[in-house]
């Protein structure tokens, strides 16, 4: 784990493998990790506006809980996309195949469920 962060941080690491690759897939895996971290950077400012703009909800410290997921989901977003962004990066010096990743999956599944609880807060707020 520690070997891999290191290589986050050091560019003289990644470009020591493999082949430079035509520039043009280089610039799309990095067009592909600032889309990522952009969504993280969503997620926190949702976490942040949820903190400080969404009224006292239903049940007991909701409100919150719902802050601290959103900051927690964007972080974890943005530690993401550098780890997919430097594995991928070496795939391609290294003319393998591009690495897969459940990621994508547990975020759409993380944000749909997250949605759906927003949605009963919303109405077991009207009905009261």
């Amino acid at each position: 784990m520690w070997e891999a962060i290191r290589r986050w941080f050091d560019p003289r690491e990644l470009r020591s493998v493999g082949t430079t690759p035509d520039y043009r897939f280089s610039l799309a895996n990095e067009r592909t990790f600032l889309a990522w971290l952009r969504t993280g950077l969503a997620l926190i400012a949702g976490g942040l506006a949820a903190a400080q703009f969404l009224p006292p909800l239903p049940l007991a410290h909701l409100r919150e809980a719902i802050a601290i997921a959103l900051l927690l989901l964007g972080g974890t977003v943005a530690v993401r996309a550098v780890d997919h962004w430097a594995r991928t990066e070496r795939a391609i010096r290294l003319g393998e195949e591009l690495p897969a990743s459940r990621f994508p999956a547990i975020l759409a599944v993380a944000v749909a469920v997250g949605a759906l609880l927003l949605v009963v807060a919303v109405l077991a707020r009207a009905i009261r």
